[in-house]
């Protein structure tokens, strides 16, 4: 009888059926079968069942030989974490090295592509930013207000381990800025604007535990910097730092913006604040100019000219606020014309405005230019014009006729006066 156990090696396996054809060619000796001669004797039922049984275990040996064989080998077959797995801080404000050197052991190996799987976030985060990469050092920006945490393991492709993907155990390294000063010794209200994406600002408020004496510092940096630099043209309230004028900023679009204010004071040690964002992210344009509102029966066209500066058309979104008598809407394009159909024909005010920000094709957030002047239509202004002639010029009329009787009044009296003299003086 062949029996089978799993999982099992293919030696266990090979055994069983070795015993069992073992075991009828013993039988078949004690019945005088003669293997050495040519003859062929003819089997009865029970002898043919056992050679049933005899193949059956023949095949059952290749499949458990190949299956135990792969078992084996893959639970042979392991490999390290990477080494010196570290965290480090290059100077720039947020911007961390996160790097590696490959496992021990990999001489076995040396044929394969080795991956890496790279885990991190700052301690707060929900989720993980997962990488995948066959390098040695990764680079990215990280909230430094925060901790950091990192794990990585070493990947071996199926190729190289019979068909199944072999990983490591998880290496792990932190990061943390050494805190300084108390939390309300921190600015406050922090507020950078990128004005028509030509001069950047920023302002803040001193933190509500810091000292009179306390006075605050910017630096930044973004890739294509050698250093850090410190803002050149800060504004001020009172003698203290409360914001910074940038200078040109070039090729720093698209790239993650880094700012640190640091502060100093000679009775207290104060909280640095660190911030990343992208410039483009909080452009706000200037906004639209040259409006006009033209109609046609119930359609009404509204037009507005390109808020001048570097920002292409191709990057702006228009909202615009449109009123006709007393009922206002807004609405959204990404033209400088819209065209709008009239509620009423009898309408006798329609106004509207246009404020601009940069849309999701160039930016993942902007800031609202300021809103336009307002353009107006006023309807029956033939009536207007004939009201506002017409009333001053009854006015005056008013004013000519009362002078005029007035003076004729004045003039008869004075001639009766004249004539009844003369009767009196005598000839």
């Amino acid at each position: 009888m062949c029996i089978l156990w799993f999982p099992v090696s293919s030696s266990l396996t090979s055994s069983s059926c070795v015993y069992s054809r073992l075991s009828i060619i013993k039988r078949q000796i004690r019945k005088g079968h003669d293997f050495t001669s040519g003859n062929f004797k003819v089997l009865n039922l029970r002898e043919m069942a056992f050679i049933h049984l005899d193949t059956r275990c023949l095949y059952t040996l290749l499949i458990c030989t190949a299956f135990g064989s792969t078992l084996s080998s893959n639970a042979e077959i392991k490999v390290n974490p990477p080494q010196d797995f570290q965290i480090v801080d290059p100077g720039y404000l947020g911007y961390l090295y996160l790097q590696w050197q490959p496992p021990v052991s990999l001489d076995n190996f040396n044929k394969c592509t080795v991956e890496y799987e790279l885990k991190y976030r700052n301690v707060d985060s929900e989720s993980w930013r997962t990488i995948i990469t066959k390098n040695l050092l990764y680079k990215d920006g990280f909230d430094l207000n925060k901790g950091v945490e990192a794990k990585i393991h070493t990947l071996l492709p199926r190729q190289c381990t019979n068909g199944s993907e072999v990983q490591s155990s998880w290496s792990e390294a932190t990061y943390w800025i050494s805190s300084q000063g108390n939390l309300d010794t921190k600015i406050q209200d922090m507020d950078c604007v990128y004005y028509n994406w030509q001069y950047l600002l920023c302002s803040w408020k001193p933190g509500m535990g810091a000292h009179l004496d306390s006075n605050y510092r910017l630096y930044y940096w973004y890739e294509g910097l050698d250093h850090v630099l410190e803002c050149i043209d800060y504004i001020q309230a009172k003698g203290k730092n409360i914001g910074c004028r940038f200078p040109y900023l070039e090729s720093s679009d698209y790239k993650d913006f880094y700012i640190c204010v640091n502060g100093s004071s000679e009775s207290q040690l104060i909280r640095p604040s660190y911030f990343i964002f992208q410039l483009q992210n909080i452009v706000k344009p200037l906004p639209p100019d040259y409006l006009s509102l033209t109609m046609k029966n119930s359609e009404v066209n509204l037009k507005w000219s390109i808020p001048r500066g570097p920002i292409p058309a191709k990057c702006l979104i228009y909202e615009i606020e449109f009123t006709e008598d007393d009922t206002a809407w807004v609405t959204t394009t990404i033209e400088n014309e819209i065209y709008i159909t009239r509620t009423s024909n009898e309408s006798l005010q329609l106004c509207f405005l246009v404020r601009s920000k940069m849309n999701i094709y160039c930016a993942d957030d902007g800031i609202w230019s300021e809103w336009s002047d307002e353009q107006c239509w006023k309807g029956d202004i033939w009536k207007e014009i004939l009201l506002f002639f017409l009333v001053p010029f009854v006015l005056v009329s008013l004013f000519v006729l009362i002078v005029t009787c007035t003076l004729l009044y004045k003039q008869r009296n004075l001639l009766k006066m004249v004539f009844h003299t003369e009767k009196r003086s005598p000839f």
